[in-house]
């Protein structure tokens, strides 16, 4: 049993160097704790359980970590700062010939219509969502003409 054990620790160490993520690494020191047991005599049943509490041990010990390790760091890049503002179309919106682009924020974005319909160049938009780097859009509401103000 102890070759088998020292194969395991072997084994589930490989497996962890060669995977991206944490996958068998709880089972190296439950490996460890089954080697002990056997190259102290014990039964091959009380090694398993020793093998199954101590990966069990490692797992719950090691979890908050991992979680925080796994959450991953989201990356802003400002990219939905356009949502909800006004755009004005560059290039015709046509969802059925796959054609379309706004302008908004100093750029120039590929633009799908919210409601299928054509949009034409120079009309006013405003973005309601993003998928991937197209921007979905509507025809803008037209804002209520503004007296001006005599001072």
């Amino acid at each position: 049993m102890t070759a088998l054990w020292i194969a395991a620790i072997v084994v589930f160490g490989v497996v962890e160097a060669v995977t991206a993520g944490l996958v068998s690494i709880w089972f190296v020191p439950g490996a460890v704790a089954g080697l002990i047991a056997a190259m102290a005599g014990a039964g091959l049943l009380i090694q398993l359980v020793l093998f199954l509490a101590v990966s069990a041990a490692a797992l719950a010990a090691t979890r908050p970590l991992v979680k925080k390790l796994s959450a991953g760091r989201a990356v802003p890049t400002n990219a939905d700062r356009v949502l909800g503002r006004t755009a004005r179309v560059t290039e015709t919106i046509d969802n059925d010939s796959a054609s379309g682009a706004v302008y908004v924020d100093g750029k120039t974005w590929t633009a799908r219509s919210a409601d299928g319909s054509v949009l034409p160049a120079g009309s006013r938009v405003e973005i309601r969502r993003m998928e991937g780097v197209k921007l979905i859009v509507e025809a803008a509401q037209k804002a209520p003409d503004k007296k001006e103000e005599v001072v």
